[in-house]
C-alpha cells in the first residue's frame, strides 16, 4: 500500500512539473531594441530538437513489449496457482477468476501507456520511454520467478479408524 501511494505521489509530481531547458536564451527587453537597426541573427544558432510523436515506432515496440510481458505474467501466475502456490500481490480469488485477472493485466498495460502519455505530454520524454522499459523488466522478472517456484506438495492425510 505504501508503494502504491509513493508511486502515485511520484507520478503526480512528475506530471505536473514543467520541462526545464538549460541555457535557454533570455528574451531581449523591448526598449533595448528600439531605435537600433535590427540585425539578423546568425545562422549558427542551434535549433531545439523536434519532439517525437507519441505513437512513434519506438513507443509502439515498447507498448507491445509491455503487453507481451503482462501476458507472460498472466500465464505464469495461472501456472503457479495450478501448482498449488499462493499469489503474493493479489488475492487468490482475483487470480482464480480468469476473466477478472485478464482484465487486471490489461488494465495494468493501459495504466503503463497512460503514464507514458502523461510524461510525453509534459515533455519528460526519457521518463516516457523508461516507464515502459521498467514495466517490461518488472513483469518479466515476476513471470520468471513464478515459473521458477517449486510445486507446493500437499501432504497425504491418512485417516485411522
Amino acid at each position: 500500500m505504501k508503494r502504491s501511494i509513493g508511486f502515485l505521489i511520484f507520478l503526480v509530481l512528475a506530471c505536473t512539473a514543467k520541462p526545464l531547458h538549460a541555457q535557454e536564451p533570455s528574451p531581449a527587453p523591448a526598449d533595448v531594441n528600439r531605435g537600433q537597426n535590427a540585425r539578423p541573427q546568425s545562422s549558427n544558432t542551434t535549433a531545439l530538437p523536434i519532439e517525437h510523436r507519441f505513437w512513434d515506432k519506438q513507443n509502439d515496440l515498447l507498448f507491445a513489449g509491455v503487453a507481451a510481458a503482462r501476458t507472460l505474467d498472466y500465464f505464469s501466475t495461472l501456472n503457479m496457482r495450478r501448482r498449488g502456490r499462493q499469489e503474493i500481490f493479489l488475492t487468490n480469488d482475483a487470480v482464480d477468476n480468469h476473466a477478472g485477472f485478464a482484465f487486471i493485466e490489461a488494465g495494468a498495460t493501459g495504466v503503463s501507456i497512460g503514464a507514458s502519455y502523461l510524461f510525453h505530454r509534459y515533455g519528460h520524454h526519457k521518463l516516457e520511454r523508461w516507464t515502459s522499459i521498467v514495466h517490461i523488466g518488472l513483469a518479466t522478472t515476476g513471470a520468471v520467478r513464478n515459473y521458477s517456484l517449486k510445486t507446493a506438495h500437499q501432504g497425504i492425510v491418512v485417516m485411522q479408524p
